[in-house]
């Protein structure tokens, strides 16, 4: 994410919301937003924000607090001071050292629909075929 050719707007850390905020363009949220983000662009949350509400971007970067699931389409980026309870979801995710996340995480670069039943059924297959191999090994002794 280039923050100095692409215009934003910018929420300062002085400011609360509470709704939804919707955007077209890229954010830069400093403040309190009690509510949820849908931005078709960039999001960056800032050290001081603190977010209670879902957020659905194009790609995040998060250096604050959020309670809520995040969505990117492309990526989300989590600096180290980023704290972060809810779920995410997104095509590329990266996460520094020191980062608190509470929750679960979708990273899918191909964004195809992964069938979850099948390769869990075949990771449970290739368990069981161990588990029967060592009591095998087990009873020849």
């Amino acid at each position: 994410m280039d923050n100095h050719t692409t215009p934003q707007s910018v929420i300062a850390a002085d400011v609360e919301i509470t709704g939804t905020i919707k955007s077209s363009g890229s954010i830069r949220i400093d403040g309190k937003l009690d509510g949820e983000l849908h931005c078709t662009g960039d999001a960056i949350i800032g050290k001081e924000a603190k977010i209670k509400g879902n957020i659905i971007v194009s790609s995040t970067t998060i250096e604050g607090t959020i309670s809520g699931n995040v969505t990117a389409k492309d990526r989300i980026e989590m600096k180290s001071s980023a704290r972060v309870t809810g779920d995410i979801k997104s095509k590329r995710l990266s996460v520094e050292d020191g980062v608190t996340f509470i929750g679960r995480s979708e990273v899918n670069p191909s964004g195809a629909a992964i069938p979850v039943v099948e390769a869990a059924a075949a990771a449970n297959k290739e368990e069981d075929a161990e588990l029967a191999g060592s009591v095998k090994a087990f009873g020849r002794r």
